[in-house]
């Protein structure tokens, strides 16, 4: 389990798939993630090149955030994807799941930078990271297929050097 200053950041298992989708589903967070059910949530589990926690309040679950490792110790680094229910948007929270995040990546598995991106449109995912101290990279162009305007639509790359995590 990972500790924030609010949140608990705890591993994921297939009893919170229904949860996590419910989340999903929401018009906030469907905007950026397509809509999944359950059982899609479920399989992710087998993915060991991944790690999943579920973000959670006072015992209850508010969101999700899942972080993959770059193994190749030419280009070793880590890189995160996060949602949270919007019920709980604008409180710090999404700040203090991903410091969580960020600290465990840095401190624990020793990555040097972690890597993040979301949607140039997403001004909120955006704030939320570089009060973190992710920095801009550049924009990544024609990058994901936006399925709400069905186009491919631009990313912006960030990333955090262990140094700079705030």
């Amino acid at each position: 389990m990972l500790h924030g200053e609010q949140v608990v950041l705890r591993p994921m298992t297939e009893l919170d798939a229904e949860r996590v989708s419910e989340i999903r589903r929401t018009p906030d967070v469907a905007r950026w993630w397509r809509k999944r059910d359950a059982d899609y949530t479920r399989g992710k589990l087998a993915d060991d090149d991944l790690a999943y926690w579920v973000v959670e309040l006072d015992g209850a679950a508010i969101g999700f955030v899942q972080a993959y490792e770059e193994a190749d110790p030419e280009y070793r680094h880590a890189g995160l994807d996060l949602f949270l229910d919007p019920a709980f948007h604008g409180q710090g929270l999404g700040r203090d799941a991903v410091r969580a995040a960020s600290r465990y990546l840095l401190e624990d598995r020793g990555h040097h930078r972690l890597v993040i991106d979301p949607a140039a449109a997403n001004t909120r995912a955006i704030r939320c990271y570089e009060a973190v101290g992710f920095r801009r990279v550049g924009v990544l162009r024609s990058y994901w297929w936006d399925h709400v305007e069905e186009r491919w639509a631009d990313g912006l790359l960030l990333d955090l050097l262990a140094d700079e995590l705030t």
